[in-house]
């Protein structure tokens, strides 16, 4: 396939000075003339016509349309969509430039002027805690001649300088310094940094670039925030955050995760993590039927303890019906129920907020596109996925505590993260496996089984999406 194409990047009229995202509207729900209904009607952005496919070569518009349109229900996707740089930077402005993502939480800006940057694809993202205890998100671009602003990934600041020529701008993103001798007086309202949206929820931080962002996360966020606020992200604390680059395909990342069918090769996981994930009856093999009944009777004494407390448990799961989509539940652990150890038992000795049992199994959500998360009686663990190009991507995971525990004291953090550690090495080799072999010729798409419909649900999301950008 054709990966040449003209730049994709968005132009930004330097003379505009009101350079913040227009106030979302109302959506409409859209269907294009000839599109095959879907299988929800979900409110479509109204900017969503795509600035890529107007520049692409109206045969290679056809050929990537195609792909979407002839895509195999059931069946993993076609060689390209893990490794066609054009279909990547598609992906970038469809799914990575309209909607909702997970940048990380609360814990990571305790105070103001604490910011961290987020990465994928083409952009760079300053997320802030201002003085007002509210969060600023600015694209990490200076005005004067487009140098990354700020160069770590964490840090705290006052004003933020570009290293480059000293231009100053204020922690709402206004141009605030760029003397220079000799030069003409120019207008510095016309030259703040850009604007994002973001979106705090039970401590969670979320950022979209679009314009117009999507308003349905509005009722994803009422669907997760009972189920997550008695964890109370306020008060925690990053005991450990690790950044792996996984040489695969953002996809292939998401897709890895939304299934346990490959739960064989995570031994440490396993003995905290019923393997039976994702099966129902009638889909357990012989040798997990004494597992299956296991599971079953923690989850049922789970749902008991959760009905004293008042805590919400039942299965959620929108993954394709909504665009914001989510599954959600709280979910027995083996052993001794607490936490991911080898018996089950807690890593930290401190309860997370108001909580009063530490047998709490996990509350388990996955949100699209690019996050997963477990929340625990003794710690919560957040996962987020950044794409960098069409074969790498980036994973961070999270380790957070209660604010007041004491390394060494309270938890020892090695323990505290030897599981998914490990876990997390052994996905990056299962992903890149896929994505090699998604590079060969004989490459085919194969049929999903029962236990792998998350994965399906996952892919007919992003379809969905694409297709709804490229119209």
């Amino acid at each position: 396939m054709q990966s040449s194409l003209i730049s994709y990047y968005e132009d930004f009229d330097n003379a505009a000075c009101d350079d913040a995202p227009a106030a979302p509207k109302n959506p409409q729900l859209t269907q294009p003339p000839g599109r095959k209904p879907m299988t929800a009607q979900v409110n479509v952005p109204l900017n969503s016509r795509g600035k890529l496919a107007s520049t692409l070569p109206a045969e290679q518009l056809a050929e990537i349309s195609a792909l979407f349109e002839f895509r195999r229900t059931g069946y993993s996707l076609d060689a390209p969509f893990y490794t066609d740089p054009t279909i990547f930077k598609i992906d970038m402005e469809a799914i990575f430039g309209q909607h909702w993502i997970f940048a990380g939480s609360v814990a990571e800006l305790p105070e103001p002027g604490d910011y961290i940057t987020v990465d994928y694809g083409p952009y760079s993202l300053i997320v802030l805690r201002n003085d007002d205890g509210g969060i600023n998100v600015m694209h990490n671009v200076c005005r004067h001649r487009g140098a990354r602003v700020l160069t770590e990934s964490a840090g705290s600041t006052g004003n933020l300088v570009c290293g480059y020529h000293s231009w100053t701008y204020s922690p709402e993103g206004n141009l605030i310094h760029a003397s220079a001798p000799g030069e003409a007086k120019f207008d510095k309202n016309c030259f703040a940094l850009k604007r994002a949206h973001s979106r705090e929820v039970a401590g969670l931080i979320f950022v979209c670039i679009a314009n117009e962002p999507p308003t349905d996360f509005d009722e994803t966020s009422k669907i997760f925030e009972p189920y997550l606020a008695p964890h109370d992200l306020s008060k925690t604390k990053i005991a450990y955050q690790q950044n792996i680059i996984e040489e695969g395909n953002w996809k292939l990342v998401m897709e890895n995760n939304r299934e346990c069918y490959h739960c064989d090769g995570h031994p440490e996981l396993a003995c905290s993590l019923f393997p039976t994930w994702g099966l129902t009856e009638g889909l357990i093999p012989a040798h997990l039927e004494e597992v299956w009944d296991r599971n079953k009777e923690a989850q049922s004494s789970l749902e008991e303890r959760c009905r004293r407390y008042g805590l919400p448990y039942e299965v959620v799961e929108e993954l394709d019906t909504r665009i914001a989509g989510i599954r959600i539940s709280r979910e027995s652990l083996d052993g001794e129920g607490e936490s991911f150890s080898a018996d089950g038992r807690r890593l930290s000795k401190k309860l997370l907020g108001d909580l009063r049992d530490f047998r709490l199994g996990r509350c388990s959500m996955h949100l699209q596109p690019n996050s997963w998360f477990h929340f625990l009686g003794d710690h919560v663990i957040t996962f987020g996925v950044f794409p960098i190009n069409e074969h790498q991507s980036l994973v961070r995971t999270t380790w957070l505590v209660a604010d007041d525990a004491v390394e060494g004291v309270d938890y020892d953090l090695e323990k505290l993260t030897y599981t998914w550690k490990q876990t997390n090495l052994q996905d990056k080799a299962f992903v890149e496996l896929c994505q090699t072999g998604a590079g060969s010729p004989a490459y085919e798409p194969g049929p999903y089984m029962k236990s792998e419909y998350q994965v399906e649900a996952f892919i007919n999301w992003y379809v969905q999406r694409v297709q709804e950008h490229l119209a």
